[in-house]
């Protein structure tokens, strides 16, 4: 359990990563520190196998997949084999985008409910707004409420019932 949580947040940390230099979103201060700090003993050493190409950090998605691998590899332990180690990898690797989406999406639910000018606020959004644009040509606001982070939160979820049903039994338990 322990290592689950530490390879989680760490992971996520490295999607996040990814994510805001991905979009180009430049984070405060603050999440800034945390992330950078978090993850430049693993990222840094990884630029020189693994460079960045078209303007994404491939080493800290690479990273995050490594940790990953790294906490399932575990499962070794109990009797899976190499096969069923790999496919539980992906499984994980794709849920915790999908659950780090969501989360994503919820915070700026809460944000901007609660207090729309929150520091973080603004970051949040960004970080949203590449996913949500899209769906706002489809999802006009209704009676000026916008409903396209709940339609791409009903998404995420259709998506993850969808990854489940894709992986065989052992990878769930």
């Amino acid at each position: 359990m322990i290592v689950d949580t530490v390879a989680t947040i760490l992971g996520g940390a490295l999607l996040l990563r990814f994510w805001m230099q991905a979009i180009r979103v430049r984070p405060p201060a603050s999440v800034a520190q945390f992330t950078f700090t978090l993850t430049d003993w693993l990222v840094k050493p990884m630029r020189r196998m693994v460079p960045g190409v078209g303007g994404y950090d491939w080493a800290s998605l690479i990273g995050a997949l490594l940790v990953v691998g790294l906490a399932t590899t575990l499962y070794f332990l109990i009797g899976f084999t190499g096969e069923m180690v790999a496919v539980k990898v992906l499984y994980r690797f794709i849920t915790w985008m999908i659950y780090g989406l969501m989360a994503l999406l919820i915070l700026e639910g809460v944000f901007s409910w609660v207090n729309p000018h929150a520091p973080l606020a603004p970051f949040v959004r960004a970080l949203n707004e590449p996913l949500l644009r899209h769906l706002r040509r489809v999802v006009p606001p209704l009676g000026g409420v916008d409903f396209s982070m709940l339609v791409l939160l009903i998404l995420l979820q259709i998506i993850l019932m969808l990854v489940r049903e894709i992986f065989p039994p052992y990878v769930l338990a």
